[in-house]
């Protein structure tokens, strides 16, 4: 039932128009708080976590000796809860159509007055959290991905848009995320850490840093590779970030046969978890809008001639680079996750398992000494094909996924070891405020 719902959400944000991680985490948040206060009377054993969110979120409750599906109610409330996140794409069918084939699974034998309570109490709980969505901060904000106000710091060290990047916009997506309400007040009070101070010295630490960048993509194997482009999660193709964590959820529920209310539980955990990781990742981006690797190594690192200037391996993302957000949001992840399934979960991400092949060029090096006339014919740039096949990746344990997570960036070409490094010390912050919440 829970995983149905989490691969139908996943099915929607993987179609939908003006995906972004941003928007993407903020929904499995709310979807999987909603999951989970839908059915949290189902087990004496847990709480509402409402209260501990805000003092003014108020949820409605059963009443007392008073019979409720559980499983229609996580029905009702996740159908409603979809529809309104995601409505904007016209993707409905879809929805209804899951909704009532649960509905018709299991209202069959029932008293018609207890469907219906059930149905309308889980409904009432989606209404009710999705009413105190619209006062977050990111409401609706797919109709203002790129806002064209917001004006960019200008000077060194600062972030510029790539000329050639995930996106063809020239403005920043969300600039004013990580002034949205998080989840968790705690996470909300989080100091915001501080990079490296810009230095052309070349023994600075901030040097050192993009210099790594720099030397790494010099030897990087197709195991490399295969690693960036498994975590790449670009918001166009896939599931984007949120939805790759959500999915991680998915397959620990399916592979311990968790019961309904720790399904639940586990996707409101991620859910928030990583929600509050884009807010507070988000609002550190935009408090020093550190430059991406590409524009420091090109200015002090290796500074080419316009013919062939260095190039990450994979294309930059639209904002600026401190810290990770990959790296935030997958240590969230795996802190919620190995909190509830333990240190050494075995598992097999097959997230990606259904995209197509992938076809890439390498380009070789140029020999040194290349000319820097027009008449450098012989010089010009050569490429090795590559492919791809999508295979599913195996982890020791949660953190091993992590991990390789964040490294994928650096691999990429557009992040440094520092932005990984405080990416996944504040996504355990971040989860383990959520994890304090009083769940039972």
């Amino acid at each position: 039932m829970a995983t149905a719902w989490a691969d139908m959400t996943l099915h929607v944000v993987k179609k939908a128009k003006k995906n972004s991680p941003t928007y993407g985490s903020r929904a499995i948040g709310y979807l999987g708080l909603t999951m989970y206060e839908t059915v949290v009377y189902a087990a004496p054993g847990h709480r509402s976590v409402a209260r501990k969110l805000s003092p003014g979120l108020s949820l409605p409750k059963p009443k007392r000796r008073k019979s409720i599906c559980w499983e229609l109610a996580l029905n009702a409330g996740q159908a409603y809860m979809l529809k309104a996140l995601y409505g904007y794409t016209g993707r409905i069918k879809p929805i209804d159509s899951l909704k009532q084939y649960i509905h018709d699974r299991y209202a069959t034998g029932l008293k018609p007055k207890d469907v219906e309570r059930s149905e309308k109490f889980g409904e009432a709980v989606a209404i009710a959290i999705f009413e105190w969505s619209k006062s977050d901060g990111g409401h609706e904000a797919y109709q203002r991905n790129f806002p064209y106000e917001y004006k960019r710091p200008r000077g060194e060290g600062y972030w510029i848009p790539p000329y050639h990047g995930q996106s063809s916009s020239k403005f920043p997506l969300h600039p004013n995320w990580g002034q949205n309400r998080t989840f968790s007040a705690q996470n909300g009070r989080l100091p915001v850490p501080k990079p490296f101070p810009y230095s052309k010295d070349t023994a600075s630490q901030y040097y050192k840093h993009y210099k790594e960048v720099f030397e790494r993509k010099k030897i990087l194997t197709d195991e490399d590779r295969t690693i960036v482009m498994w975590w790449s999660d670009d918001p166009s193709e896939t599931y984007a970030p949120p939805g790759h964590s959500y999915n991680l959820a998915t397959i620990a529920i399916r592979k311990t046969q968790a019961d309904l209310v720790k399904a639940a539980e586990t996707y409101a955990k991620v859910g928030m978890a990583v929600a509050d990781a884009f807010v507070n990742c988000w609002k550190t981006k935009f408090s020093f809008n550190v430059e991406r690797p590409t524009t420091y190594i090109r200015a002090s690192v290796d500074p080419q001639t316009q013919w062939n200037p260095w190039e990450p391996f994979f294309l930059e993302p639209p904002f600026p680079a401190f810290y990770s957000g990959h790296a935030v949001q997958s240590a969230a992840t795996a802190t919620v996750l190995t909190a509830m399934f333990g240190d050494n979960f075995a598992f097999v991400d097959d997230t990606h398992t259904s995209r197509p092949m992938l076809a890439y060029q390498v380009k070789n090096k140029l020999p040194d000494g290349a000319p820097t006339s027009e008449n450098y014919t012989e010089y010009m740039p050569t490429f090795t094909d590559h492919t791809l096949i999508y295979k599913a990746r195996p982890y020791k344990s949660f953190w091993e996924s992590a991990k390789e997570c964040a490294e994928s960036r650096l691999l990429g070409g557009i992040h440094t070891r520092q932005d990984n490094e405080v990416g996944l010390g504040e996504g355990t912050k971040i989860a383990n405020n959520i994890n304090a919440l009083r769940w039972h």
